[in-house]
């Protein structure tokens, strides 16, 4: 199952936040990210740092629309999550089990603006998904999501082709740089 992180829209403010999600979406399992609507070099440069010296695989596009995207995902078979503090729980009627056993590849989109009603629709999104009924970050929801998705097993995922990784320990910062 492929899993892409769509992020609608970007506000030069946002700067951070659009890099974090991206980055979430690398280290909690998302094979790729797409900032659709709008390019911005700068993120796409830091979150390609990031897959160099961490690993991958992990794709970024940038600038294609969101709903031509959307369509052309739902075309070929994939199926659409929009996270949103107005849908239905994530822990509802087990939607976590349907969408995960539906073995389609999924796309989850993330807002950063308010999003047109349109979201909400059968037409584009194939679940509303809610994380909590309250006003949270875009980040937290899709660590959250992705975390239940894979059942906490991206935290322990190996990346290729990585230059450098942590050394756990409870005491101090320990890195391991890998010469190629």
């Amino acid at each position: 199952m492929k899993v892409i992180v769509l992020r609608w829209g970007h506000r030069p403010r946002d700067l951070r936040v659009t890099t974090h999600v991206a980055l979430t979406a690398r280290a909690f399992g998302a094979s790729g990210f797409v900032l659709a609507d709008v390019e911005d070099k700068s993120i796409k440069e830091k979150v390609e740092k990031v897959v160099a010296d961490w690993g991958g695989p992990f794709t970024f596009e940038m600038g294609s629309s969101c709903k031509k995207t959307v369509a052309e995902w739902k075309k070929n078979g994939g199926i659409v999550v929009h996270l949103t503090m107005y849908g239905q729980k994530i822990d509802d009627k087990d939607v976590m089990s349907q969408i995960s056993s539906s073995q389609r590849d999924i796309m989850i989109i993330v807002g950063s603006q308010k999003v047109p009603g349109e979201f909400f629709s059968e037409e584009f999104s194939d679940y509303n998904i809610s994380i909590g009924a309250q006003p949270h970050s875009e980040v937290a929801a899709l660590a959250i999501f992705l975390d239940r998705l894979f059942k906490g097993s991206e935290l322990s995922k190996e990346f290729e082709q990585a230059r450098i990784k942590v050394i756990p320990s409870q005491r101090e910062k320990r890195l391991t740089r890998i010469e190629s």
